[in-house]
């Protein structure tokens, strides 16, 4: 449960919000035109839509060029370095009005009624819920289905579980949230300074934080789909010189000092030693040594947990 700070009520919506739509490109030419039609075929009327370039080489930048030509009212801002996801991010960010925020990677396809479910879902919720997230299909680089990311696990059940409401410890413990799909509050996303531009991706750190001080909530319906592709950011995750494994642990030291009760440090627990042994698994001795002394200010390490760090630290 959250402490009394978290009662002092949040500002409500109004009764038409607008939506910024911040669509991030780097390299996606082959998408591009997909996801920005995506965009235009939306229900909801009161888009705010930013088209960001972080110095793409492939085309991009003249495709966006187009676009924004045949739509003044759109926003277009081209990088001349490749800064990454989480300061191209907040470059468009910052200068945005809507209310509501979408980080709309160019690779994935909103689907037609995507926005407006996620307002509505925003318009009954308290002002308390700072992001909502939704189900989404699995698609590869042709388009080709591949599944859903929550599916049917038994009777009214889905795997992964989603879950509602103050879920700090629940985004400590496991991965559920599809990040595609997420409609998030601006005021929220205001009161954590932005997206944390030095890290590597963003929303495992926003997960932590936000969640800290305001509810999520999960919408049942499949509002997106996501591309998975071998030049994706979750593609380039684990392998060995990839930049993720840094700034996942920087997230999990943020996590410890957030973490107010035993329950939550044992949820980070759970967290660490996945990280822990898919760092030692990959050969990432150094970030595994670190992995475990996070783990070791959190419960008290298992046998297990003893003979990684030892092996971390001999081949470190």
């Amino acid at each position: 449960m959250p402490n009394s700070s978290f009662f002092i009520p949040h500002s409500p919506l109004s009764e038409a919000p607008g939506v910024s739509i911040i669509a991030l490109s780097h390299n996606h030419a082959p998408f591009l035109r997909e996801a920005l039609d995506s965009v235009l075929a939306q229900t909801y009327p009161h888009l705010d839509v930013w088209l960001v370039d972080d110095a793409s080489t492939d085309g991009s930048p003249d495709i966006l060029r187009e676009y924004a030509a045949r739509h003044p009212t759109w926003h277009l801002l081209l990088l001349s370095e490749n800064v990454g996801n989480c300061r191209a991010f907040n470059t468009a960010f910052f200068q945005s009005e809507g209310e509501l925020v979408i980080d709309f990677a160019t690779d994935d396809v909103l689907l037609p009624a995507r926005v407006a479910l996620q307002v509505a879902q925003f318009q009954a919720a308290a002002a308390v819920v700072g992001m909502v997230y939704s189900n989404c299909e699995l698609i590869d680089e042709a388009g080709r289905s591949l599944g859903l990311h929550h599916r049917p696990n038994g009777p009214n059940q889905l795997r992964p579980a989603p879950a509602s409401g103050w879920v700090f410890a629940e985004v400590l413990r496991r991965y559920f949230i599809s990040t595609p799909t997420m409609m998030m509050r601006r005021a929220c996303l205001q009161s954590l300074g932005g997206y944390d531009d030095t890290l590597a991706y963003e929303d495992f750190d926003f997960w932590v934080r936000a969640s800290r001080d305001w509810q999520f909530l999960y919408l049942d319906e499949v509002t997106t789909r996501k591309r998975r592709h071998p030049r994706s950011m979750s593609a380039k995750a684990y392998q060995r010189h990839d930049p993720y494994l840094a700034s996942t642990i920087r997230v999990c030291t943020k996590a410890l000092a957030l973490a107010r009760t035993p329950a939550e440090r044992a949820a980070l627990a759970v967290r660490l030693r996945w990280e822990l042994r898919q760092a030692v698994r990959r050969h990432r001795y150094a970030e595994a040594r670190t992995l475990s002394q996070l783990l070791g200010q959190t419960i008290r390490l298992t046998l297990l947990d003893r003979a990684l760090a030892a092996w971390s630290r001999l081949l470190a």
